[in-house]
């Protein structure tokens, strides 16, 4: 009458497994605001750097190529990752 540890605790190992899937949805919707909010800031900093012609051509379109990179790949982690909470 000696059942294993995982026959016991069938449905706790699926509430450890659920909990860890909304804390890794968390988590990536997390990381996609950060990425979009620093997209903002880099396209904002080419943005201003463009008006006011104070810093280089290259160093600008650098930047402005990565703010366009995070902000896309922000909002698609925010599109793409579903909500259970």
């Amino acid at each position: 009458m000696n059942k294993s540890r995982y026959e016991q605790s069938g449905t706790d190992i699926v509430l450890v497994t659920n909990v860890t899937k909304i804390y890794l949805m968390n988590v990536k919707r997390t990381f996609g605001t950060i990425l979009t909010v620093l997209g903002i800031i880099a396209l904002i900093y080419a943005g201003y750097g463009y008006v006011q012609h104070s810093i280089q051509t290259r160093e600008l379109i650098v930047v402005a190529i990565i703010g366009i990179i995070f902000f896309v790949s922000g909002i698609g982690l925010i599109k793409n990752t579903k909500d259970e909470a």
